[in-house]
């Protein structure tokens, strides 16, 4: 594998698909005030497999809340093609978050009465009417289905989430946040609750996504090896973007 080689901070792709703007995010503690992100800017190009570094507190899963409309800056824009989307009514937010980003998190969030393929449906079954689902159920069945084999998990498809080890959990996860096309996926440590060879095999995976069906890919983690494994990295400290790197040809 080729090493990183360190870029200048004003180096942005050519082509931005998801933007954030002069971003500031503050919490209150009590009476307190904490900052979180001080005027953070990133752009992040169609395609492109980008990890975002930072040790707890960095401010890093803050900022892919705000890419993904999880959450709403203090200050700055969140830019989706070129247009704002963080000021938009909380219904076409909500469109958005269910359309255009598919999200990963460390601890899964599978419903554990639900099986695996009803899991990987339940986007879906959000996204229609309760007519329109119905009417097209068998259509939405065989995506699910589709998603599933994608990430290897065809043998497990009526198990229910205790019945499947941390890496299968997570690959259900993954399956799910497929199966509405998004165009843009955000992963918030999705090898963190995973041994070294499983987490291996989840950025792999992540990685053939990311060629194969050039999907977007914006993936939080604090492990140096495994944010290396992305085209390109960005590191936050102090809720500011230190320093970037990209993949060397």
């Amino acid at each position: 594998m080729a090493d990183t080689v360190e870029m200048a901070d004003t180096v942005t792709p050519a082509t931005p698909h998801l933007e954030a703007v002069a971003l500031d995010k503050s919490y209150r503690n009590n009476a307190e005030e904490v900052p979180v992100l001080r005027g953070v800017n990133l752009q992040v190009a169609k395609g492109e497999f980008l990890s975002l570094i930072g040790q707890s507190g960095s401010g890093k899963s803050t900022l892919m809340h705000l890419l993904g409309l999880l959450d709403s800056p203090d200050i700055g824009e969140i830019r989706l093609d070129g247009k704002r989307i963080d000021h938009l009514p909380a219904k076409t937010r909500d469109e958005l978050r269910n359309r255009v980003f598919g999200f990963v998190f460390q601890f899964y969030h599978l419903l554990p009465e639900l099986t695996l393929i009803e899991n990987v449906i339940a986007p879906l079954m959000i996204r229609y009417s309760t007519w329109e689902y119905w009417s097209r159920r068998r259509e939405l069945r065989d995506r699910a289905k589709e998603m599933i084999d994608q990430v290897g998990l065809s043998h497990r498809i009526k198990h229910r989430p205790n019945q499947l080890s941390g890496g299968e959990m997570q690959r259900a996860a993954i399956a799910r946040s497929l199966v509405s096309e998004p165009q843009v996926l955000l992963a918030d440590e999705p090898t963190g609750n995973l041994d070294v060879d499983t987490g291996k095999g989840i950025i792999e995976l992540l990685q053939r996504l990311n060629t194969e069906h050039d999907l977007t890919i914006l993936m939080v983690t604090h492990d140096e090896s495994i944010a290396q494994r992305a085209q390109r990295l960005v590191r936050l400290k102090k809720g500011q973007i230190e320093k970037l790197h990209e993949r060397a040809a």
